[in-house]
This record gives structure tokens, C-alpha cells and sequence, in this order.
């Protein structure tokens, strides 16, 4: 044998020319908080809360500060995470019914557990679903192996009854059928579905959907950090928030643990990213989350509404203890998670969302998005309130702030902002800046057409 091949051949077996990506492909666990404020854990600067795992899944992974979520409100959000798209074109601009018989995402579109299964995955949901809740539309019919979790917005988590309006109805699923765990904390309980997911023994990689229902209300904390933060003199009701943060960061704790244990944690990607922003809905005590130095809140299409704690992490592979600054959504976890999967994209599908990993891989990576939008439903409502950005510039129609009250007690129409100058959006410059008023608004009306028929069509 050639002296040339012989020093190849041992280049291959110490395994220098083998790259990563003929191992096998990567499990993924996807946890997905809810109403999670902006800056609401510690290593994005709340300092008076305690988030260990969070810190922790930080210093080993990516942390973005300019992630913004499909919508500021449950549904589309998720809407947008599992289908890549913003979600009026899939149909779910606003929040889907938590009643039974209430429709949700389409049968026909293709969502990515739909996507991952196909390129061999396992999968699974776990938690919160709120995107359906017909035989059609429930998780097992969405590309969900298993799924276990309730199906509505909120729930209690001992009695895992929804209570919002009469009658009150239980609301806990296991592949599509009631189940009862009266009494029992949904939080153990998804630990234990998680952990056993995790340890199934199955030579098929899984993909995880851990929609976690915390820190949304109601606030249970548990007592340990309820005890925790009343000696901190945390003042009411960031106290009652905080407790149930720690209550969660210690679940998410004890599940990446047992990822741990299992030898799986180096061919895992873990996300964890919140839905939206905080709430200041009376269920939540009028607050307790926080924006920090953003303007805006849950169901508002300011930066606080829209931008969210997010960090990944998939060790040995992607960079550590790292932090992207650059503007990046949730409809784009689809395209990344595609390609890290080896999972083709079916031809002809329409995605809003991008591939970033070039952006995770480095800081100087420009942002895949030049523009982006976010929309209630306009198709019976000329006056909804929405949201366009280019650039550094931003234009809202009709923003909702119910805290920070409006120059003239009143909220504009238009409300434009340059997000580098001004992140807090303090300043409308609408009047100053008419040429780029009427660029976004041209912008904006470009998307709403060519949303609109996506939309008809997703409604079918």
C-alpha cells in the first residue's frame, strides 16, 4: 500500500477526518415557558431571581438578546415556533379556544414533529397545547408519537381544571384520552413523562416538545421558594412570580440532570426559549414578570410583548457561554432544526423563518431577516393592531401599552421607532420621519397581501 494511503486510512480511524455530521443525528428538547418575561432570569440580568439551570444551560450554550417571538400571545406563538411561519399564514393569528370541539391549526399543514418523524425521529409532546382541540387537531394527529399535557390555555396544576369562565372542565390528555391525576402536582407529573421519554429505549433519536405551562398563571410555586423570596422581601407580585420561576428553573433542572445520567447530553440540542412576554392580566396579580428596559408586555407588539429569554445549547458542537445580539425569531427554530436533523424540507413549502445557524456559530453573522411582521387577524378588522420591522426600524398600527401610559393619554395610530437608538420605544417618530413611515406602511401592506390567501386557505 502507498505510504500516501496508509497515512489517510490512519487519519480515518483516529476519527480526524470524520466530522460530526455522519454521527448519528441529534436528539432535540425543545422547552417552550410561558408568559416568561423579557429579562426574567438571572443571566439575563434579574438579579433578584434565582435560576440556576437557566444560568447554567447559558454558560454552555448560545444566549440571544434580540430573539422576538412569533406573537405576544400563546397560541401564535406556538403557531409560529412548530410551523415556521408567522402565524396569520397558518391560520392562528389570535388565540385558539380552550373548550373541546375548539379548531385549531389545520390537519394539512405540515408542522415540524410532522417534518422530524419523517426524517426518522421519535416524538413527543409534553405540557401545554393550545393549538387545537378536535381528534383532528390534538397533538397525536399533528406529528406527535405521544403526547401527554392539557389542551387548552391554563390550567391548575393539582387539579388540572380549567377555570376561566363556566363550566369549569377538567383538562388533562394522554394520546387523546382523559386521564386523572387529581391531586398531583403537573409539574412532577411532566418531569416523570419527560424522564421517560428521555430514558426510552429506542435507537431513533428523539425530538422532545416540552411546552411547559409555567410561569403562566396560576402562580403555584412551590413552598420552598415561596419561603425563599418572602425572606428576600421581595415586594407583591413579584414575589409570587418569582417563586413560581425557581419552582420551574428546578423542574427544567431535574430533567436536563436526567439527560445527564442517561449519557445523552452531548447529542442533544436543548432551546430554551418563553412564548412571549409577561403578563398583567388580573389572573397574574396585574404583573410580576418584567421587560426590563423594554416598552410593552403579553399581547402587545412592543419589544417587551415580543422579545424572549432564549438560549441553546447542544455542547462539543455549538459555541459555549456565548451571547447574539442579532434579530432572529421563533419561526426560524424550523429551518435550523431541519438541517441540524438531516431533515429535507418538502418541496413547495412556504417558511417565514430562517436558518440561523450561522448566527449561532458567530456573533458576526448578519441577521437571514431584513424584514419581518407580526399581525393580528386584519381580514375582519381593517383597524387590528400589527407590527413591521426593517432594519433597525419598526412601525406598530394601534400599540397596546396598559403600563406605561401614552404622551396625550392616548396610543397613536402609527408609533415608529429606531430599535438601535431608542430600544425602550419611547420616542414615535412618525411625524419627523414621513418618508420611512410610508415605506413601512408600503411594507406592511405587501405582507398582509400576500398573507392573506395563505390564510383563506389555512382556514378551509
Amino acid at each position: 500500500m502507498p505510504f500516501a494511503c496508509k497515512i489517510i486510512l490512519s487519519l480515518l480511524f483516529a476519527g480526524f477526518l470524520l466530522p460530526r455530521a455522519v454521527a448519528a443525528k441529534p436528539n432535540i428538547l425543545l422547552i417552550y415557558t410561558d408568559d416568561q418575561g423579557s429579562v426574567d432570569a438571572r443571566c439575563y440580568g434579574a438579579r433578584d431571581l434565582t435560576t440556576p439551570t437557566m444560568d447554567k444551560l447559558a454558560a454552555s450554550g448560545v444566549r440571544f438578546t434580540q430573539m422576538l417571538a412569533p406573537a405576544p400571545v400563546c397560541s401564535p406563538s406556538r403557531a409560529g415556533l412548530l410551523g415556521g411561519c408567522i402565524p396569520m399564514r397558518l391560520g392562528a393569528p389570535g388565540n385558539i379556544s380552550s373548550s373541546r370541539g375548539g379548531k385549531g391549526l389545520a390537519p394539512q399543514l405540515h408542522l415540524l414533529p410532522e417534518l422530524l418523524r419523517d426524517a426518522g425521529y421519535r416524538t413527543h409532546h409534553v405540557g401545554k397545547w393550545h393549538l387545537g382541540y378536535t381528534d383532528e387537531t390534538m397533538p397525536n394527529a399533528q406529528g406527535f408519537d405521544t403526547s401527554f399535557g392539557h389542551m387548552g390555555g391554563c390550567i391548575d396544576n393539582y387539579s388540572h381544571f380549567f377555570y376561566w369562565a363556566g363550566p369549569n372542565r377538567h383538562d388533562l390528555w394522554r394520546n387523546g384520552r382523559e386521564v386523572w391525576h387529581d391531586g398531583e402536582g403537573f409539574g412532577e407529573l411532566m418531569v416523570r413523562e419527560a424522564r421517560a421519554v428521555i430514558a426510552k429505549k429506542d435507537k431513533r433519536p428523539f425530538f422532545l416538545y416540552w411546552a411547559i405551562n409555567w410561569p403562566h398563571y396560576p402562580l403555584q410555586g412551590f413552598d420552598k421558594w415561596r419561603a425563599h423570596y418572602r425572606d428576600r422581601k421581595l415586594p407583591h407580585p413579584r414575589d409570587k412570580y418569582a417563586a413560581f420561576v425557581s419552582s420551574m428553573d428546578e423542574l427544567i433542572g431535574q430533567v436536563l440532570e436526567h439527560l445527564e445520567s442517561t449519557g445523552k447530553r452531548n447529542d442533544t440540542i436543548v432551546i430554551l426559549q418563553s412564548d412571549h412576554g409577561h403578563s398583567v392580566e388580573e389572573r397574574t396579580f396585574g404583573g410580576g414578570g418584567s421587560s426590563g428596559p423594554y416598552r410593552g408586555h403579553k399581547f402587545s407588539f412592543l419589544e417587551g410583548g415580543l422579545r424572549v429569554p432564549s438560549i441553546v445549547s447542544w455542547p462539543g458542537t455549538l459555541p459555549e457561554g456565548e451571547v447574539r445580539s442579532q434579530f432572529v425569531t421563533g419561526c426560524d427554530w424550523f429551518p435550523t432544526l431541519a438541517k441540524w436533523a438531516d431533515a429535507p424540507l418538502p418541496k413547495g413549502l412556504k417558511l417565514d423563518g430562517r436558518d440561523i445557524n450561522a448566527v449561532i456559530r458567530s456573533a458576526d453573522a448578519p441577521s437571514p431577516h431584513k424584514d419581518f411582521f407580526w399581525t393580528q387577524d386584519f381580514s375582519r378588522n381593517k383597524n387590528a393592531p400589527w407590527a413591521v420591522r426593517k432594519g433597525d426600524w419598526k412601525l406598530l398600527h394601534r400599540p397596546l401599552d396598559q403600563v406605561t401610559p401614552w404622551k396625550g393619554g392616548k396610543a397613536p395610530t402609527h408609533f415608529l421607532v429606531n430599535l438601535t437608538k431608542d430600544p425602550g420605544e419611547s420616542t414615535n417618530l412618525a411625524g419627523s420621519e414621513p418618508a420611512r413611515l410610508a415605506e413601512l406602511q408600503q411594507l406592511a401592506k405587501r405582507y398582509q397581501d400576500d398573507l392573506l390567501p395563505d390564510f383563506q386557505a389555512a382556514r378551509k
